[in-house]
């Protein structure tokens, strides 16, 4: 099994996408050092940060003991995801047919468990003229979603039958289940793996990382929108 001297850098905040990779590092028991990056104030727009992410998005991540033992930079959480459970051979399979099932999920979570609830999010809370036809279009595909998630789920403990990086994927997003109006009784599977994921250490100290920080109501804070909305 590889093992990390020196810690990785984590560039990050306790959102359900940098939560990804809080999670993982814990769960795999690897030394991290958590850097805030304030979106709120712009920080994702620093030199420094566009070098190890050009989409300007947190998480990323330098791992001093890269490849060749050389530095590398990571952005993208599903990227980040796979990398290390590439290099530490954990929570991601060696056998190629359960890989494929893992990165289905993977990338049904970075590509619709997590856009489409955060744009049902910002309709909902965040634009300051509510849209109907918008509210209701990601409200119904966020109710799709979570039957997809609770129907995988039938019969598992997980959600590649093993506990991945599919399932460190989606629980930071999951957690709010109740802002979306989601029925637990309704979606009992997934009600189950909720409980099941959140009773990990490595999960519940994931999700609470740089939560000790103090952080502004972005519903309100219109100098933060500013800097996060409706930027070219």
């Amino acid at each position: 099994m590889t093992t990390q001297t020196k810690p990785i850098d984590v560039y990050s905040l306790p959102t359900p996408n940098g939560q990804k990779v809080h999670i993982m590092l814990e769960e795999l028991g690897v030394p991290y050092v958590y850097h805030r990056i304030d979106i709120g104030k712009g920080d994702q727009f620093k030199p420094e940060f566009l070098a190890i992410s050009p989409n300007n998005k947190i998480p990323a991540i330098v791992d001093p003991e890269g490849p060749d033992g050389q530095p590398i930079s990571i952005f993208e959480s599903g990227a980040i995801l796979k990398y290390l459970g590439l290099k530490f051979g954990q929570f991601y399979p060696t056998d190629p047919r359960k890989q494929v099932q893992v990165d289905e999920w993977l990338f049904w979570q970075v590509g619709g468990f997590g856009p489409m609830l955060g744009q049902n999010n910002h309709f909902s809370v965040y634009a300051p003229e509510k849209v109907p036809y918008a509210i209701k279009r990601y409200s119904d595909e966020t109710h799709r979603l979570f039957r997809v998630l609770n129907d995988q789920l039938k019969g598992k403990d997980y959600i590649a039958g093993d506990f991945s990086i599919a399932d460190i994927a989606s629980i930071g997003w999951a957690q709010s289940w109740e802002r979306y109006g989601i029925d637990r009784n309704e979606f009992s599977a997934f009600g189950a793996w909720l409980d099941r994921m959140n009773a990990r250490p490595g999960v519940a100290k994931g999700l609470n990382v740089g939560k000790d920080a103090p952080s502004s109501n972005l519903a309100t804070d219109k100098d933060a929108q500013k800097v996060l909305f409706n930027q070219r």
